[in-house]
C-alpha cells in the first residue's frame, strides 16, 4: 500500500454502488451539485427488479388501490414494533415517486416500463400480502435488466463513478464529516475526497463479513449455508461507528429459504459466499412437505421465505429435508406463490417446464435425490426411514381429509406425496442481506448515540436502521430493494441541499 497526496473534491460522496447508492447519486445530481460515486467492486451492484410502492403509476394503470394505514401497520406489527414506524409512513409516502422516477427516467426512454403485480391476496390470517410489487419488462411477460441503462443515465448527467475504490475512513472536523479517505484496491493508494455537502453511506449491510455477524447475528450463521451478497462488508456501517454513530442493538436480516446442500452437510462447515445464486432451488420456497433432520415435520410451510428457516433453527442440526412427487408440476400454479417465487411471471420461472428443468439440474448434480420408495428416499437423504414414513403417511391422510390437523395449512396450499418417483433434499438459508443498520432521522441523517444527526452524514439501503426488525415481511413484494431506492433518493436530496 502507498500513500497518494491526491485530493479529489466534490459536493455529495456516495459509498457503494447498489441500489441506494445510485438512486442516491441521481436524486444528488438532479438537485444540481456534484456527485461521486465510490465501489470497491468494478462495476455497480446488482439493481433489483421488483420494487414496491404505494400509489405508483403502473399501479395506477393497473387499477391497484393499497390502504396505505393498513400496510404501515401490518409492517409495524411484523416487526412487533421495534421500528421507527415515522420511517415506514415515510417510506410509504415516497416510494411511488421513486419507483415512477426509475420508470420515467431510465426504463421508458429504452423501451421498457413498470408493471403492476395486482394478485397479492388474503386468504386467511396466516396469508396476509399487499400488491405492493413493481417489475421493469418490456414485453410484459419477463424481466428487463436496467442496470447497464442506469449507469449510462450517470456516465450522461456527469456522475464521477470511481470503481475498485474503497472506504477506508470518514474525516470529521468537529461534529461534521466533511469527506473521506478512501484506497484504489488497483494500485493500493489512498487518496482523501472531500465532499462539500456530504457522504452517503450505501454499501449493503455486513452479511459477507463472518466476524462481525458472529458479534452482531451469531445465529444467522447457523441458519445460513449460503451468502448472496458478497460484497456486503459491513464496512460503511464499521466507519460510520468509529465517528461516533448509533445502531441497531437486535439483528434483522433477509433469508430465503433455497439453499440446496448435500445429505450429511453441517451448517457450521459451510457459509458460501456467491454473487451467482449457486444452488439455489426455485421450489424451495413453495408449501410441500418440509421435515426435520430426524424425519419429523415441525412447522406449517405456508409461511413467509424465512419463517421456514426461523423453524429450523429450534431443530436438530438447523437443515430440513424437503419431500415431494412426481406430480409436483401440476400443482405449483395453485400455491399462488408472491414475488420471485411466483408461478410465471413475475417470477423468474415463466412456466411449468422451466421449474421442471431447474429441478432435473440439480438432480444431475446430485442435490436433489429420486427414489421408489419412501425408504430408499429417506436413506438417501439420512433420515430415519420410520420416522418419515410416518410423517408421509400423515401428511396424506391430511390430505385426504383437507385439513392439516398438525399446523393449520391452507388446503389449497397441501399436496401429498403418492406418485412415484420421490423427490428430496436437504435445505437450509440464503441470506440475501443484513437488515439491521445505522439509525437515521427522517432526513436519512445519520444519528449519534444521543439520537442527534451527526452533521453531512447519511445513509439508506442496508446500512440504514430501524426500519426491520428479526424477519424479512416478504408478504409486501419488492419492500428490500424499495427501501433502498426510496432512501437513497430521500439521502440524495437532503444531502444536495446543504
Amino acid at each position: 500500500m502507498t500513500e497518494n497526496k491526491e485530493q479529489h473534491n466534490t459536493d455529495v460522496l456516495v459509498v457503494g454502488a447498489g441500489d441506494s447508492g445510485m438512486m442516491a447519486a441521481a436524486a444528488a445530481r438532479e438537485a444540481g451539485v456534484q456527485v461521486t460515486v465510490i465501489e470497491k467492486e468494478g462495476t455497480i451492484g446488482l439493481l433489483r427488479l421488483s420494487n414496491a410502492a404505494v400509489n405508483s403509476n403502473a399501479q395506477k394503470r393497473a387499477g391497484v388501490t393499497i390502504n396505505k394505514a393498513e400496510l404501515v401497520e401490518y409492517l409495524a406489527s411484523f416487526a412487533q414494533h421495534n421500528v421507527d414506524q415515522k420511517l415506514l409512513n415515510l417510506w410509504a409516502d415516497h416510494s411511488a415517486e421513486t419507483v415512477n422516477w426509475l420508470e420515467d427516467n431510465i426504463l421508458k426512454p429504452n423501451g421498457a416500463y413498470m408493471r403492476s403485480e395486482p394478485d397479492a391476496m388474503v386468504a386467511g390470517d396466516i396469508y396476509k400480502a399487499f400488491p405492493t410489487e413493481n417489475d421493469p419488462t418490456i414485453d410484459g411477460k419477463s424481466y428487463i435488466s436496467y442496470g447497464d441503462w442506469f449507469v449510462q443515465w450517470a456516465k450522461d448527467h456527469k456522475i464521477d463513478m470511481r470503481y475498485h475504490t474503497e472506504l477506508i475512513k470518514l474525516i470529521k472536523d468537529g461534529d461534521t464529516v466533511t469527506g473521506a479517505i478512501v484506497k484504489n484496491n488497483e494500485s493500493g493508494e489512498e487518496y482523501q475526497i472531500s465532499a462539500t455537502n456530504g457522504v452517503i453511506l450505501c454499501t449493503g449491510g455486513y452479511s459477507a463479513n463472518k466476524d462481525l455477524l458472529k458479534k452482531w447475528n451469531p445465529e444467522a450463521l447457523k441458519k445460513n449455508v449460503y451468502n448472496d451478497s458478497p460484497r456486503n462488508n459491513g464496512g460503511g456501517i464499521i466507519a460510520a461507528l468509529e465517528v461516533g454513530a448509533l445502531r441497531d442493538q437486535e439483528p434483522a436480516e433477509c433469508i430465503f429459504d433455497r439453499g440446496l446442500v448435500p445429505a450429511g452437510t453441517k451448517t457450521e462447515d459451510m457459509y458460501y459466499q456467491t454473487e451467482t445464486y449457486d444452488n439455489w432451488l426455485w421450489i424451495g420456497s413453495y408449501p410441500f412437505l418440509k421435515v426435520n433432520l430426524r424425519g419429523n415435520r415441525f412447522a406449517n410451510e405456508s409461511v413467509p421465505y424465512q419463517f421456514i428457516t426461523n423453524a429450523a433453527s429450534k431443530e436438530p442440526g438447523y437443515l430440513y429435508a424437503m419431500i415431494w412427487d412426481a406430480d409436483y408440476a401440476d400443482r405449483l400454479e395453485q400455491f399462488h406463490m408472491l414475488g420471485c417465487a411466483k408461478f410465471g411471471f413475475p417470477g423468474y420461472m415463466k412456466d411449468k417446464q422451466s421449474f421442471i428443468d431447474d429441478v432435473d439440474q440439480y438432480v444431475k448434480k446430485g442435490l436433489v435425490v429420486k427414489a421408489d420408495t419412501i425408504e430408499e428416499l429417506a436413506e438417501k437423504l439420512h433420515l430415519p426411514v420410520e420416522n418419515l414414513k410416518k410423517t408421509v403417511e400423515r401428511q396424506n391422510q391430511n390430505y385426504i381429509d383437507h385439513v392439516d390437523r398438525d399446523f393449520g395449512k391452507e388446503y389449497f396450499r397441501m399436496s401429498p406425496i403418492k406418485s412415484k418417483p420421490y423427490y428430496g433434499c436437504i435445505l437450509g438459508g440464503r441470506i440475501l442481506g443484513t437488515l439491521d443498520g445505522l439509525r437515521v432521522n427522517e432526513k436519512m441523517e445519520v444519528l449519534d448515540e444521543d439520537y442527534e444527526p451527526i452533521n453531512h452524514l447519511y445513509t439508506a439501503g442496508n446500512d440504514s436502521g430501524a426500519f426491520f426488525w428479526g424477519s424479512y415481511p416478504d408478504r409486501v413484494p419488492g419492500l428490500c430493494s424499495s427501501h433502498a431506492q426510496t432512501f437513497g433518493r430521500l439521502a440524495g436530496k437532503n444531502a444536495a441541499k446543504n
